[in-house]
C-alpha cells in the first residue's frame, strides 16, 4: 500500500483550504489592504526617482518630501479636473436621459414603419437608457471611496520610502547574509517598476490621442473621457472597451448615431495602434504572463479587492508569480502563469 498518496491528497486538501481562508479574509478586510496595497506600488514606482535624487547627493528625508508633494500635486489635480467634470455631468444627465429616452422612441417609430413589430413595452423592459447612463456616471464609483484614504495613503508611502533605504541590512540581519529573499524582492520591484512605466505612457499617449480626437468632433466633457480613458486603460483586455462606451454615447445624444459609430471607429483604432502594436513591443520583454492569466487575474483580482483590485491585477498576479518562482515545490505553478 502506497502512503505517499495519502499525505498527497491530505497536502492538496490544506493547502486549498488555507487558499479560500487567505481570500475570504483579504476580501473581509479590503477597506484596510486596499489602501496599503496602493502605497506600496506608488512607493514602489517612486523608486527610481528617489534613486536619482540620491545621486544628486539630496538627502533621503528631503527626497522623500520631494517626491511626495510632486504626487501631491498630481493627485490634486487630477481629482480636481474629474471632480468638476463628473459634477456637471451628473447636473446634465437627467436631460441626456431624457433625450436618450427620445432617440430609443425614435428607433422604435423607424422600426415599425420598416414593418417590423416591435412592442415598444417589451423593449423598453429590456433596455433601460436611464440604467445604462447612471452606469456611465458611476464608473468611477469605486473609486471613489479610495480617495477618503487619501492621507492614509499618502502617510504610508511616506514611511515606506523612510524605510526602503535600511530595509536591506534589517532582512539581511533577519534572514542572514546569504538569503535570497531581497533578489526576489529586487525582482519584483523592478518587474513593476517597468510594467507601470511601460503602461503609463501607453495610457497617457491613448488618452491624449482620445481627448483630441473627441475634441475636435465637439463631444462634449471630452477631457472627463480622457481621463477615463486614461485611467481605464491600466485595466488590461476591457479597460479600454468599457472606456469608449460613455463617449458614444454622449456623442449618440448629441450628435447623432454616426457621429457615435466614427468615435468608436477612433476608439478601435487608438487601442489598436498603443495596445496591440506599441505595448506589447515593449511591454512583452517585461510581462511574463499568459494572456489567459491575465484575464483570470483581472477578474479574481476585481472579485477580491473592486476596481482597484482590476487596476492592480497586472502587478499582484506579478508578485504571486515571482512569490511561486521562489520555491522549489511551487515552482512549476509560477511556470503555469508564464507564457
Amino acid at each position: 500500500m502506497d502512503l505517499n498518496k495519502p499525505l498527497a491528497a491530505n497536502s492538496v486538501l490544506v493547502s486549498g483550504a488555507a487558499f479560500v481562508i487567505i481570500v475570504a479574509g483579504m476580501k473581509a478586510s479590503t477597506q484596510l489592504i486596499v489602501p496599503f496595497l496602493l502605497a506600496i506600488f506608488i512607493a514602489v514606482l517612486c523608486t527610481p526617482l528617489m534613486v536619482w535624487l540620491r545621486t544628486k547627493k539630496v538627502p533621503s528625508t528631503l527626497s522623500v518630501l520631494l517626491v511626495v508633494t510632486m504626487l501631491t500635486l498630481l493627485v490634486a489635480t487630477f481629482s480636481t479636473v474629474i471632480g468638476s467634470s463628473l459634477s456637471a455631468f451628473y447636473q446634465d444627465l437627467p436631460s441626456y436621459e431624457q433625450k436618450l429616452q427620445q432617440q430609443v422612441q425614435a428607433a422604435v417609430v423607424w422600426l415599425q414603419g420598416m414593418g417590423l413589430e416591435v412592442d415598444n413595452t417589451l423593449l423598453t423592459d429590456y433596455i433601460d437608457p436611464g440604467a445604462a447612463m447612471k452606469m456611465v456616471a458611476s464608473v468611477f464609483s469605486g473609486l471613489g471611496g479610495v480617495l477618503t484614504n487619501t492621507f492614509l495613503i499618502m502617510f504610508s508611502v511616506i514611511f515606506i520610502l523612510l524605510e526602503a533605504s535600511g530595509l536591506p541590512d534589517k532582512v539581511r540581519r533577519a534572514l542572514g547574509k546569504q538569503t535570497l529573499a531581497l533578489d526576489h524582492f529586487q525582482n519584483f520591484s523592478d518587474s513593476v517598476q517597468r510594467y507601470l512605466l511601460i503602461k503609463t505612457l501607453v495610457s497617457i499617449g491613448t488618452g491624449v490621442c482620445a481627448g483630441i480626437a473627441l475634441t475636435l468632433l465637439g463631444v462634449d466633457y471630452a477631457i472627463l473621457w480622457a481621463l477615463i480613458a486614461f485611467m481605464l486603460n491600466y485595466i488590461p483586455n476591457i479597460g479600454s472597451i468599457i472606456a469608449a462606451v460613455p463617449p458614444m454615447l454622449i456623442a449618440m445624444i448629441q450628435l447623432g448615431p454616426m457621429t457615435s459609430l466614427v468615435i468608436a471607429f477612433i476608439y478601435l483604432i487608438i487601442n489598436t495602434i498603443f495596445g496591440s502594436i506599441i505595448e506589447p513591443r515593449y511591454l512583452g520583454r517585461s510581462l511574463d504572463l499568459s494572456t489567459f492569466v491575465v484575464f483570470v487575474s483581472l477578474v479574481f483580482w476585481g472579485w477580491v479587492f473592486g476596481p482597484v483590485g482590476m487596476l492592480l491585477s497586472i502587478p499582484l498576479t506579478m508578485m504571486v508569480k515571482i512569490g511561486l518562482e521562489s520555491s522549489q515545490n511551487n515552482r512549476w505553478l509560477a511556470v503555469l502563469l508564464g507564457h
